[in-house]
This record gives C-alpha cells, sequence and structure tokens, in this order.
C-alpha cells in the first residue's frame, strides 16, 4: 500500500540537509567554493512530499516509520532510502490524553538501507544516516560517497554539523599506503555538473560517483 504525505516533522529535518554551504564545506568545494555555494540554495520553505510503499505509525513511541523506497522530495532535492524513521520527542503525559498526544518535536531522523541525498550540483551515497535534532549534526556511515560533477571523495563516516556548515570525513582505515582511507579525486577549475554528469563521472583508481535511483513518481 503506498502512502504519501507533506510529513512537518520531515520538514524539519531536511530542511538543515538543504542549506547550500553544509556537504560542501571541507569536502568538495575546493575546485570552486563560491561556485558551489551559487548553484546549491534550494528553498527549504517548499513543502516536503513523501511517499513509501507502507506508513507505519507508533504512537506510544512517537514514532513514524516510512518504509519501501521511502522517498522524500523538497523543492529539487530528494531523500531516499529503505527505511526512514522519524523520531519526535515524548512530553510527560498528562490526564486523558490519547497515545501520541505527547509527542513534541522532532527529536531524531533515521535513514537505512540504500541512502541517497541527490540535488542538481551532488549527490551523496551511504548505508545509514542519522539526523540529530538536538546535536545538530547528520552522520552517514558505511560506504560513503559524495559527488559533485567530476569530483568524488570516499570515506566510511561523513559528520555534518548543521549549524556551522563544517564536514568532516573519517575512515575505518588509518596508515599511509593503506587501502580505503579517505580519499578525494578532485578537478580544479572544472565547470560544475548536475546529477547527471556526477552520475556518469567515473574518476581514476575505481573512485567512481555514485548512481542514484531514478526519482519515484509523486503524482497527486
Amino acid at each position: 500500500m503506498n502512502r504519501r504525505a507533506a510529513d512537518p516533522a520531515l520538514s524539519s529535518v531536511l530542511a538543515p540537509l538543504l542549506s547550500p554551504a553544509l556537504l560542501l564545506t571541507g569536502v568538495l568545494c575546493l575546485a570552486a567554493p563560491h561556485a558551489a555555494l551559487a548553484q546549491l540554495a534550494p528553498s527549504s520553505n517548499a513543502p516536503v512530499d513523501v511517499t513509501a510503499d507502507q506508513l507505519e505509525v507508533q504512537n506510544q513511541k512517537c514514532l513514524a516509520v516510512w518504509s519501501g523506497d521511502a522517498e522524500a522530495l523538497q523543492a529539487t532535492s530528494r531523500l531516499r532510502a529503505n527505511v526512514i524513521n522519524i523520531y519526535n520527542k515524548a512530553l510527560p503525559s498528562r490526564a486523558g490524553q490519547q497515545p501520541g498526544q505527547n509527542c513534541g518535536q522532532l527529536d531524531r531522523m533515521e535513514a537505512d538501507g540504500a541512502v541517497y541525498y541527490v540535488t542538481p550540483n551532488q549527490i551523496v551515497k551511504g548505508d545509514h544516516a542519522v539526523y540529530s535534532a538536538d546535536d545538530k549534526t547528520i552522520v552517514i556511515t558505511g560506504d560513503v560517497v559524495v559527488a559533485q560533477g567530476r569530483n568524488v571523495s570516499s570515506a566510511t563516516r561523513l559528520v555534518i554539523n548543521t549549524d556551522t556548515g563544517v564536514a568532516d570525513m573519517a575512515s575505518n582505515v588509518t596508515g599511509r599506503g593503506k587501502s580505503g582511507r579517505v580519499r578525494a579525486v578532485l578537478y580544479p577549475n572544472q565547470p560544475l555538473g548536475g546529477a547527471a554528469a556526477a552520475d556518469s563521472a567515473s574518476a581514476s583508481g575505481g573512485l567512481k560517483a555514485p548512481v542514484p535511483p531514478p526519482p519515484r513518481k509523486h503524482g497527486g
């Protein structure tokens, strides 16, 4: 069964993800920082359109589970994963309240399995992603690849501070000469290509840009 909604909780999650300075700061914008920031400015005030094969709401846990090729669209950006879990904060219960009425603001969002964050100019891929509202951080782990045009970076962990815009990439592998360390292949002074350019880009040494699945149809 297909479920579709404009989810206000998810909107509060996507707004920091869509901030123009986040993922490129310290990761890929070395080649052309000002041009990158100028072209990555989707509106965080746009509605968020969520679709999945199934929606399960667990009121007692203040949890909404979007499963089955879950996808959230906002303006020209999209977040996709096998499952997207949205947790709201549980407030102290009052007499006469029904289950779910004590759920407050967003606590965290977890995206699991084939996680993609796609804008017209960049693609981020990982296996697991967690956004923490209190910490103002987005943590993407697993086989993490970030691409903009022909520029590609890889790691096993990407941490983004949504307040400062600082992004840190790390790997489970350390030590000079070892395979699997944090790596980036950058092409200075290249024109900034869109997602299509990143899809076809193949950097040297086998470091390739991720190819996200096509968008789901969010028809009315």
